[in-house]
């Protein structure tokens, strides 16, 4: 399984939700299989991402769809946005 994990801080996390729930980029037909939202609890202003692939080569290609996103918005719903993307090698629930 591939994690694309994004991170950035957002003005309003409400506002940035309904943007995150509109999905720009069409989540599902570009192959996340599944994705978490978190934020730190002494920062509510801040957004955590992870989205999970079955390839590399979707997760790169929602990347960039969302690279291109983040132009039109940056700075109004998010700003300085951070990825990256890993392998996952073992997951384990307790």
């Amino acid at each position: 399984m591939i994690l694309l994990h994004i991170e950035h801080p957002v003005p309003d996390f409400d506002g940035w939700k309904k943007a995150f729930d509109s999905d720009p980029v069409g989540r599902k037909k570009s192959g996340v299989r599944s994705h978490r939202i978190a934020r730190p609890v002494d920062n509510p202003n801040y957004a955590i991402i992870d989205l999970e692939f079955d390839t590399l080569s979707q997760a790169q290609a929602l990347l960039a769809a969302m690279q291109l996103v983040w132009k039109n918005v940056s700075g109004t719903i998010m700003r300085d946005p951070q990825w990256q993307i890993s392998e996952v090698v073992e997951t384990t629930t307790y």
